[in-house]
């Protein structure tokens, strides 16, 4: 007998500026992503703020979605999907974020897109910015440092709410918000980026703009929240946060401390906003231990607490450990690898500390905390895959990630966790986010494309693909 419920959401994600591709195609307006460079785990993406003719953009074919979605939502039917997070890409409706008329053209690739994933079976669940904003809404705004945004904002998401009311009933406002909080996230997430032209780890680091910005992303997601609930009340509305266990490396109380103090920054502070509706009692001393002082409007505070959503979800790749002792060796990876080496976990390819565990350790906090659905969006296993003698991919060191993984959220269920689905990271091949690659791999299929940009685009079941389909034919019980 399964643990989790027979109504479970089983399936994958993919977000549209790491997949589809057809940057230019039909309409489109060029994104943050289309700006950036390819890299790889040693070298850094570059943000750039003109095309250089020497550079390689990933994001401008990705694994071209947009001309295979067909055969793509047919193969994750043959998995037995009966759900698919994807997203929306915002300079497919609004090329530049500001026209008064969306793009025909854009809403009816989404039209197709939803009606294939219907035919199938198929729930989608629709990110409705997930790291792609309108690249001239940087330019002349600083991304979302300008309160600007949450008037474009809501001409967008009231443009798609009124398209695909009868398509879509799952949404989450914000890819990943708590981004935000971090020095990176300018880039993925606020679009605080104005000028800037390097490597995405010299962006400098500017709290007040990114605060600022996130008080805005808070105030756009709220009231797009409040108007689905009043207009749409089929619709759940959920948020999105990249949620990172952080143990204290030692029992000194103050690694405790710092632990504490690093998890309320960095998975507390967006989702109390959009759950409980309320800035942390903390917050005040985080802003000014940062020098930041936010600009808020007569009815923002309001406005928050009428906009929490129904559903929580997250990401959850790894746990980190922190430490107060200068001394603590580190960890190795990308923009979200920091902190000190666990020496109870093994690693990925990219310097990830892999930790089961962690997830049943989050999800009962999370759930704890906000007493709410949970959804795990995102979870996986970046590796560099080979194909055997046979021509197939053997992703046996996927299979055992994910294996592990959904043994913890089963143990989680059990916990009295309310869990409403699953829906791994990558579930076909994409360009990695953080550095723009695509040797990163995580999915069940097989993307010919690599990271020079040669490849024939041609797609192939790895054996991980075949085992993800045992496991939801089984509701998660054969994980053998």
């Amino acid at each position: 007998m399964s643990v989790f419920p027979k109504n479970f959401l089983w399936g994958g994600a993919v977000a549209a500026n790491q997949c589809e591709g057809a940057w230019d195609v039909d309409g489109k307006g060029p994104s943050v992503p289309d700006m950036c460079t390819n890299g790889n785990h040693t070298t850094p993406k570059w943000v750039t703020n003109h095309f250089h003719p020497d550079r390689l953009y990933p994001s401008h074919e990705a694994i071209d979605f947009y001309h295979h979605y067909e055969e793509d939502i047919a193969l994750f039917a043959e998995m037995g999907f009966n759900v698919f997070r994807l997203s929306i890409n915002w300079t497919r409706i609004f090329p530049t974020g500001e026209e008064s008329e969306p793009n025909e053209a854009g809403l009816a690739f989404y039209d197709k897109v939803f009606d294939c994933c219907k035919r199938h079976g198929i729930e989608p669940l629709v990110t409705i910015s997930h790291y792609e904003m309108p690249y001239a809404l940087v330019e002349k705004y600083n991304g979302w440092e300008g309160r600007e945004l949450i008037g474009c904002f809501e001409n967008y998401y009231k443009t798609i709410f009124a398209r695909y009311q009868d398509k879509v009933k799952y949404w989450l406002t914000f890819n990943e918000i708590n981004a935000g909080t971090m020095p990176f996230g300018a880039a993925l997430s606020t679009g605080t980026v104005r000028g800037f032209d390097g490597p995405i780890f010299e962006l400098p680091d500017k709290p007040q703009e990114r605060f600022q910005a996130l008080h805005h992303q808070f105030v756009a997601s709220a009231m797009c929240v409040k108007y689905a609930h009043e207009h749409y009340p089929q619709f759940k509305m959920g948020n999105m946060i990249a949620f990172g266990a952080l143990y204290p490396l030692t029992c000194n109380p103050a690694d405790l401390l710092l632990a504490q103090h690093s998890s309320r920054s960095m998975n507390w502070y967006c989702s109390d906003v959009q759950v409980r509706g309320e800035y942390p009692a903390y917050a005040p001393r985080m802003w000014k231990e940062m020098g930041v002082e936010l600009k808020m409007e007569p009815g923002d505070l309001e406005l928050l607490k009428e906009g929490t959503v129904d559903f929580y979800t997250f990401s959850y790749y790894m746990s980190n450990c922190v430490s107060a002792a200068p001394e603590a060796e580190g960890i190795s990876g990308n923009v979200i690898s920091f902190g000190k080496k666990n020496p109870y976990l093994k690693a990925s390819d990219w310097g990830w500390q892999i930790d089961p565990e962690g997830l049943r350790w989050a999800l009962n906090e999370i759930y704890d905390r906000y007493r709410i659905p949970l959804m795990v969006v995102e979870n996986g296993l970046g590796a560099f895959d080979e194909k055997g003698e046979d021509g197939m991919v053997h992703d046996s060191y996927r299979i055992d990630y994910l294996r592990q993984h959904i043994q913890q959220m089963g143990e989680a269920v059990k916990d009295g966790v309310d869990l409403m689905g699953y829906t791994p990271w990558g579930c076909i091949d994409l360009v990695s986010a953080s550095g723009g690659e695509m040797a990163k791999r995580y999915g069940f299929i097989y993307v010919n494309k690599f990271d020079d940009g040669t490849g024939d685009l041609s797609r192939e079941r790895k054996e991980s693909f075949f085992w993800y389909k045992k496991v939801i034919s089984s509701n998660g019980e054969d994980l053998d």
